[in-house]
């Protein structure tokens, strides 16, 4: 069974939610977050990265030396939502309440429900994860934990609704009760909040504080068997470690959607580097292992090809020009949740035996791009030189991410980019 719990959240008041929400900590550097909140005092990038308050990006290298881990990192962060909350800015909802939220991005709708989720249960692989953590990343968010008394910013779980999925859904197939109790609620009730960001991203929440409402939702979770991390390993692991024999502590803020409700995007890679190879040279070595063929027009005129490569299939942005490449039978397995994944294929066949990359996750020759910035960002960082070649993949599908889960195995590093991203502030769990 899953539990799910009302909670008193700390939230801004709804006439200062669009100051207030933030993009998430991680999808930010600490100069884009310091542009972001300058001119904004209530930005709640001032309690996720308190660093752009002790930073000024008009000293040079400023940031070079600085140990973004201390302690008066995380004191300023605890300081600036004190502050928020003395300027009521924020208030705290006076009985437990649950809160759908719902995202619109151009014609993708998700909606979803924020509450709390048992630590134990994640402990226990109840709450299923798939990707391996960092530990300098779980210090950092444990000791921010630490230091607000709160959980700042929520998991984005899912749950298996059975859609497209086959055999094994968690969801009865007669139909989602989940989805279908928020869809009336939302139907006949106003929100709370309701305002587009920065990005165009429409963001619109209820609060829920019907007891008779709260506890049937309460018994539909109870019938499911798992959930699952779409994003947040790192604030669920810090949750965990953070957890104290307080109540509140032995439970983690999220937010959790129908798993046919998310969109995943790709998750692109750019290599500073040829690792010694000439072009030509790289591109007989890769015809080893992969089918490759030329996509039609310049970099431009080529978009509509890049982004309808297939699964197990590639686009190479390599000496201006778009190249497709299509693993050869007998390079992969397909039978590995693991193995079989796109981002596997990559791994395993080019980007280790040819770069030596053997661990992305620390390797400074590779970086990453989330699809939401569109190939465009693949061909400008090449062309400038700050890259050597980018690959741009299929994006990881709900049901390849579900088989790994369920296999208890974990994804290849940066397999996953999930679009829209919850905005923080909304919502804080406070632990006392």
């Amino acid at each position: 069974m899953v539990m799910i719990r009302a909670f008193r959240a700390l939230r801004p008041l709804p006439k200062f939610s669009t100051q207030v929400a933030a993009p998430p900590y991680d999808v930010l550097n600490w100069r884009e977050a310091h542009e972001m909140a300058r001119n904004n005092p209530y930005s709640f990038l001032h309690v996720s990265k308190p660093e752009i308050d002790l930073l000024d990006p008009q000293v040079p290298n400023a940031g070079k030396d600085f140990d973004f881990y201390q302690r008066s990192v995380y004191l300023k962060g605890a300081a600036n939502l004190q502050k928020m909350i003395s300027d009521k800015i924020f208030f705290q909802d006076s009985v437990p309440g649950l809160y759908f939220y719902q995202q619109r991005m151009g014609s993708h709708t998700q909606c979803g429900i924020t509450a709390c989720f048992s630590v134990d249960e994640y402990n226990r692989n109840i709450i299923k994860k798939h990707e391996l953590t960092r530990r300098d990343k779980e210090d950092d968010r444990t000791r921010h934990i630490q230091a607000l008394d709160a959980q700042s910013e929520p998991v984005f779980l899912f749950y298996n609704d059975g859609a497209g999925v086959g055999a094994g859904a968690s969801v009865a197939a007669g139909g989602d009760p989940i989805a279908t109790l928020m869809k009336k609620h939302i139907a006949n009730h106003p929100p709370e909040y309701h305002f587009t960001s920065d990005d165009g991203i429409e963001h619109t929440l209820w609060v829920l504080t019907d007891g008779t409402l709260i506890q049937t939702l309460t018994g539909h979770f109870a019938q499911l068997k798992e959930l699952y991390i779409a994003d947040g390993h790192h604030r669920s692991a810090s949750a965990a470690r953070a957890a104290s024999d307080v109540f509140e502590s032995r439970h983690f803020l999220a937010v959790v959607f129908p798993s046919s409700q998310l969109k995943i995007m790709d998750y692109n890679r750019l290599l500073l580097s040829l690792n010694n190879h000439t072009e030509a040279g790289l591109l007989a070595k890769i015809q080893e292992k992969f089918d490759t063929s030329n996509l039609d027009g310049n970099a431009v005129n080529a978009v509509n090809s890049v982004n309808a490569i297939a699964n197990k299939e590639f686009a190479m942005y390599l000496g201006g020009k778009w190249i497709k490449l299509r693993p050869k039978i007998g390079t992969y397995t397909t039978t590995h949740p693991v193995e079989s994944l796109d981002v596997s294929i990559l791994q395993n066949n080019l980007l280790n035996p040819l770069f030596g990359i053997t661990d992305p996750r620390i390797d400074k020759r590779i970086d990453f791009v989330g699809g939401i910035r569109g190939i465009g960002e693949l061909v400008k960082r090449v062309d400038s030189g700050e890259a050597k070649v980018a690959f741009k993949l299929h994006p990881t599908s709900i049901q390849e991410l579900i088989k790994v889960a369920d296999a208890g195995s974990m994804m290849p590093p940066k397999s996953t980019w999930f679009e829209p991203k919850l905005r923080s502030g909304l919502f804080v769990h406070t632990l006392h």
